[in-house]
């Protein structure tokens, strides 16, 4: 009847004008099930219990997570610093630092703060005037002790006609002449022989004197070395304390900063190089040098200032490499990651080129999303996720293991060399949230022995939600808050009807409402933009009806191309008349998220053979494993109604007509059925009726889906057909899919005016009793379907089958053996229920 066809949402079931008068919704409705599995993963602070919402697109995953980390982050407390610093002991391995909130940035100030005032206090440590004496005085004290063994060698040489003079090499032995200056070479060459000899026995004692005095020298050089060294750590040990106090003072409470303080104060000792410029690195070598010769370094009477050098690559040791801020957040941080590849989901260590080399250190190390989120939340989509397998496999280890470890990507291919690091992990104490649809779900579940482990709260979304009671009212401050939030025009109540009867047109039911979010907020943007195309200050029902109609006309490109097709004859489909073995089947051509009916032609060809049923789709490989199930489930009745004691003796062939594409489905196993038995029987099917319904192997017409669509489908083809509808033309459809019916208003409009008809059938005998024209027919007391019914010419003809097989088979000799014709006997099962079959 009509008003089975469209359940209305009646404006007088609201008690508002327009939305504004409604209160915003503060959570996501009809997903209340869903809502409380991630609050609970939310709130439950234990290991493993992180959550994977999952369910169709757009009915609010994503709205669900951001409400409630929104809220949980608030309550929570901001994350603490991390910080990378450099390890003394192992360069590879750089150490990570946690300190409170917002501390991390004030080491990092205060650590560049002290190297800049070492590199300033430093060099005038080591500069200033009582520094220098001290050095000086050290270094004069021991040339003192010096000077006398070198007296004593030139005494020596002096006895013996020989001086000690500075070479190249060193000092050394030469003999003087009468005058007292060195001896030339000519002056040496005219001396007798007993005279050379003399002077060289000479010359070599004294040369062994000069050996010796020498060597004892070295010690004592050695001991200079010492002294100034000493001196010098004890001058620089004075400063750094002097520096490295107030450092300490301000982290005395944190033990681990403190130990790097310490280590960083050890290894300036040991570098003070690094710090100083080249003349105060040399100050211990002031024994060599006279007043004089320091004299040369003063200008208008002034110490000279020593020339700075620029800061040494080494100091960078000495940075702090803040990785986690946690002063930036305001509670505890959510993250979000839309590319989480495994760099951005654990971070990752830079590189600088050098020399055709790459180098890299710890300040060089970047975080990941696990690091930014930690102390919090991190969403990331599973889809990407799922394109990233080392990313999946890496985030798999941190939640498992407790600690976000920095795992550099392979680069094969890479010719040049490199130093790796390998970074302290930093523990992980984030819940991850991961959004997916069902088919990821359930698949991760079966194959990742992992997956349950780490996320045991599953949080799934549903497709619809209960219309009556409440479903309307909820639907209207949906649109209240899209229209706040998006600052979309006000719909007043028959606006907000429409949408409502769209939602139950969206999920195919009138008893529902679809969680569809995303296209209902699409829905809401286009009807407030026709609203204001038109000067309207309110959205009205027809804004909302415009806003459907144009988004049908944007896509309905492929719909209009297909009519065309079907007026102009190629399509081959009769809505008038009747035809043998011949029905009107109806499917649904999906075009991304448009969908329409179209009717076809389902044809079955009989004859006798041995029981082969040929599924021409499947045989082609059009045919999907839904269908070919359909098929198999329709020779299944076949086989029970009709000779059940007997061999199959019928072969027949099942198609699509006009099919090129692939068929899946079984909706049309009822409609293949009709077929076979209008073939089987030769009574004529009515082609002003379609058909559309799955078979049970009992006769049963079970539900479908689409079924708005394909009764628009046939409707629209009958309405292109030379003169409209003929009055007699229809659908017949599962009695089940009544409650899904949400027809458009000019198809309950033709069955208003007995124009156009929709037969809800139950059972298929329904069905075949109203396409051929005749009464089925049930078995007697004796086993016999009535006379001229259609079950008892479909079963006379199989009869006359199997008769002409045994004849046949005696003819050739078959060894086959036949049983004996008989009647089949009631049961009481088919008394009891009365329709026919046993089974």
């Amino acid at each position: 009847t009509p008003d089975q066809l469209f359940t209305p949402c009646h404006v007088d079931s609201f008690s508002f004008t327009t939305t504004v008068e409604l209160e915003p919704l503060a959570e996501v409705i009809g997903q209340d099930r869903a809502v409380e599995s991630v609050d609970f993963g939310i709130s439950i602070r234990r290991q493993g219990y992180n959550v994977f919402a999952f369910g169709p697109p757009g009915s609010g995953k994503r709205t669900t997570i951001e409400l409630f980390l929104s809220r949980a982050a608030r309550e929570r407390p901001e994350p603490d610093d991390w910080c990378y610093v450099y390890n003394f002991e192992v360069p590879q391995q750089p150490r990570a630092l946690r300190l409170p909130t917002g501390w991390g940035v004030r080491l990092t100030a205060d650590m560049e703060k002290l190297v800049s005032d070492l590199r300033e206090s430093l060099p005038k440590a080591f500069d200033s005037e009582p520094v220098r004496t001290r050095f000086s005085r050290l270094v004069e004290g021991f040339a003192a002790g010096k000077k006398e063994p070198i007296a004593a060698v030139e005494a020596l040489a002096k006895e013996k006609g020989l001086a000690l003079v500075q070479g190249d090499d060193g000092m050394m032995v030469a003999p003087l002449d009468e005058e007292g200056e060195v001896m030339t070479p000519e002056v040496f060459h005219a001396l007798s022989e007993e005279q050379k000899a003399e002077l060289r026995a000479n010359m070599a004692s004294t040369e062994q004197a000069l050996e010796n005095t020498q060597r004892s020298l070295r010690g004592i050089d050695l001991e200079i070395g010492e002294a100034v060294e000493g001196l010098r750590r004890t001058v620089a040990e004075e400063e750094l304390a002097a520096r490295f106090q107030p450092v300490r003072n301000a982290y005395r409470s944190l033990p681990d900063v403190l130990r790097y303080l310490d280590a960083v104060q050890a290894d300036v000792l040991e570098h003070l190089r690094f710090f100083l410029t080249d003349r105060e690195r040399t100050t211990e070598s002031a024994e060599g040098k006279s007043k004089d010769e320091d004299q040369n370094s003063t200008a208008g009477g002034g110490t000279a200032r020593p020339k700075r050098v620029k800061p040494s690559r080494q100091l960078r040791r000495y940075r702090v490499n803040v990785l986690v801020d946690g002063s930036k957040q305001a509670g505890a941080p959510v993250i979000v990651e839309s590319f989480p590849t495994l760099p951005n989901m654990v971070g990752r260590i830079e590189q600088e080129q050098h020399l055709g080399s790459l180098r890299t250190d710890f300040t060089l190390i970047k975080p990941g999303a696990l690091h930014s989120a930690n102390g919090g939340f991190l969403v990331v989509e599973m889809e990407e996720l799922a394109e990233h397998p080392w990313s999946w496999d890496a985030l798999k280890r941190a939640l498992k293991t407790g600690v976000i470890h920095i795992e550099p990507p392979a680069e094969p291919g890479n010719t040049m060399t490199t130093i790796r690091l390998d970074p302290e992990p930093i523990p992980l104490t984030s819940k991850v949230l991961l959004i997916g649809d069902s088919g990821l779900y359930f698949h991760l579940v079966r194959h990742d022995p992992d997956f349950q482990e780490l996320f045991k709260v599953g949080a799934e979304f549903g497709s619809e939600m209960e219309r009556f009671p409440d479903g309307c009212a909820q639907y209207a401050r949906f649109i209240r808050t899209v229209s706040e939030r998006e600052d979309l025009l006000h719909f007043d109540r028959a606006a907000v009807s429409r949408v409502v009867e769209e939602g139950s047109r969206l999920v195919e039911d009138s008893r529902m409402l679809s969680t569809d979010f995303l296209a209902i907020t699409n829905l809401l943007r286009e009807s407030d933009f026709w609203a204001r195309k038109a000067d309207r200050d309110i959205v009205s029902h027809e804004d909302v009806q415009q806003a459907l109609r144009a988004a049908e006309r944007r896509a309905d490109l492929a719909r209009e191309r297909m009519y065309d097709e079907y007026r102009r004859g190629t399509f081959f489909v009769d809505t008038q008349g009747e035809a043998v073995g011949q029905v009107n089947a109806l499917t649904v051509v999906g075009r991304g998220d448009f969908s329409f009916g179209m009717p076809i032609r389902v044809t079955a060809r009989v004859r006798q053979g041995s029981g082969a049923l040929i599924d021409i789709e499947r045989e082609v490989e059009l045919g999907g494993p839904l269908h070919s199930k359909g098929v198999l489930i329709l020779s299944g009745f076949l086989g029970t109604r009709f000779l059940p004691d007997e061999p199959p003796s019928m072969d027949a062939s099942l198609t699509f007509e006009q099919s090129y594409g692939p068929v899946d489905g079984d909706s049309a196993s009822s409609t293949e059925l009709y077929a076979l038995i209008s073939g089987l029987t030769g009574l004529p099917v009515r082609q002003d009726l379609a058909v559309t319904g799955a078979l049970s192997q009992f006769g049963e017409v079970e539900p479908i889906g689409g079924v708005n669509e394909k009764i628009e489908g046939f409707f629209d083809i009958c309405m292109q057909e030379e003169g409209g509808l003929t009055g007699s033309q229809g659908v017949l459809i599962p009695a089940i899919n009544v409650v899904n019916l949400m027809l458009r208003q000019d198809v309950i409009t033709a069955v208003s005016e007995g124009k156009f008809h929709i037969y809800p059938i139950t059972h298929v005998d329904e069905g075949l009793a109203l396409l051929l024209g005749r009464e089925v027919g049930e078995r007697d007391r004796d086993g016999l379907f009535p006379p001229d019914s259609i079950n008892r010419l479909a079963e006379d003809r199989l009869r006359r089958f199997a008769d002409n097989r045994r004849d046949d088979d005696g003819r050739r000799g078959g060894t086959r053996r036949v049983r004996p014709r008989r009647k089949v006997p009631p049961s009481p099962d088919v008394q009891e229920d009365g329709d026919g079959d046993e089974g």
